[in-house]
């Protein structure tokens, strides 16, 4: 296009520097030959996510999940620190939001998911004070560990609620997660036989794989959960600390289900950015971008890809997803750069990884693929809640992230 400068044109572009983005672009400069590529980011800080239902739980201080952006950027890769504000590419452009007309070559979008507080009323406001909080956000993190502290120092009977969103969202265990530390941490200070703790869930199960849902019943049983399926919140009313959630009623007709509380962690409802559902490379449906399932080419672009949580391939999006689709996306782009055939062994098979933390010390490591097929890395059966899982949660996890898999290594 005539209007671009030399510089603007970028052999690859890839939208997002998150865990994807990094990896990838790690993964593409280390190779022979490597393309020049280009980050589209605008965040000066990056975040390692997993971290933070034990920033939530006390465990771990919420610095220890953040790193500044400009360390982690692969050697060799140009940063460009604006968002796309546009994605066309029927005309290989992307468009910042500072108005700069980008070209590429190849295309690699992984912007990550769109968290929508504001989808349920109330919620935005209440957040970080009177008990509301969510283990989804860096600041807020810390104020769940605040409000568990005041929870548990408080006489008399209490009620604790967590929910759970429709639709996708990222590490689909979190929700989980907190709870059941919340329930151990009552515990622990004799407080959870006075202690009514509650789950919202939208769908009908506790978790796909049965597997590790038989694990997860039994300690539902342990802390004395009561769960309710079918049930979406809607609604957060701060100031008489009630929790509003759509469910039916015996009839199938739907109402609502007015629910006090002194606690309540919310997981909001999230869904693609609006950058990515606007534009063509989207599946009119979902919103997502549309990827194959294996190659994690797009269908109808063959010079783009696309990984993590803002791709359509149906598996659970969750960091371990990431770290396998990585190598694919690197892997496949290359080929289609040299003119080669896509590598057959190049594919992702859906494995996605939830270390479900089942309380202090112990966590279910739940690894599947997309026929929610247990995939285990460990000789051993890991649906039952281990320390040894735990110490890979809370020390080699993370450390693996800022070592292994954002240098292209792991």
């Amino acid at each position: 296009m005539s209007q671009n400068r030399p510089s603007d044109h970028h052999e690859v572009l890839i939208v997002g520097a998150g865990a994807a983005g990094i990896s990838v672009a790690s993964r593409l400069l280390d190779s022979p030959n490597p393309p020049r590529v280009t980050l589209l980011d605008p965040a000066t800080r990056h975040y390692y996510q997993p971290l933070w239902t034990l920033v939530g739980a006390g465990v771990v201080p919420k610095e220890e999940s953040m790193r500044e952006m400009a360390d982690l950027m692969p050697w060799g890769a140009q940063w460009i620190q604006e968002a796309a504000a546009r994605l066309d590419p029927d005309e290989n452009v992307v468009v910042t939001t500072g108005g700069r007309i980008l070209t590429y070559d190849y295309l690699v979008v992984c912007p990550g998911l769109q968290i929508n507080w504001g989808a349920v009323p109330g919620l935005e406001e209440a957040l970080g004070s009177g008990g509301v909080c969510s283990n989804y956000d860096y600041d807020q993190s810390e104020y769940t560990w605040t409000a568990l502290q005041e929870l548990s120092a408080r006489s008399g009977p209490v009620r604790a609620l967590f929910t759970q969103p429709a639709g996708a969202f990222k590490c689909g265990g979190a929700p989980q997660k907190i709870m059941y530390l919340v329930a151990d941490h009552l515990r622990l200070r004799g407080r959870l036989k006075d202690a009514e703790v509650h789950f919202f869930h939208p769908g009908t199960i506790i978790f796909g794989v049965p597997q590790f849902a038989r694990t997860l019943h039994e300690v539902i049983e342990r802390y004395g959960i009561d769960t309710h399926f079918g049930h979406e919140l809607v609604e957060v009313r701060p100031d008489s600390k009630e929790a509003v959630f759509r469910t039916t009623d015996e009839g199938g007709d739907p109402v609502e289900r007015v629910e006090a509380f002194d606690f309540l962690h919310v997981t909001p409802p999230q869904g693609p950015p609006d950058v990515v559902r606007e534009s063509l490379l989207a599946d009119p449906e979902t919103g997502w971008v549309e990827a194959d399932r294996h190659t994690l080419r797009h269908p109808r672009y063959g010079n783009v890809f696309s990984l993590g949580d803002a791709s359509g391939a149906p598996n659970a999006k969750t960091g371990a997803a990431i770290r396998k689709q990585a190598p694919v996306v690197a892997e496949n782009l290359l080929a289609v750069r040299s003119g080669r055939p896509l590598d057959p062994g190049a594919r992702y098979d859906g494995y996605a990884s939830c270390p479900l933390i089942t309380g202090y010390g112990k966590l279910v490591l739940a690894e599947f693929d997309y026929d929610n097929e247990p995939a285990p890395s460990f000789p051993f059966d890991t649906s039952q809640e281990r320390y040894s899982m735990w110490v890979l949660k809370k020390d080699v996890l993370p450390r693996m992230y800022w070592h292994g898999m954002l240098k292209g290594r792991a």
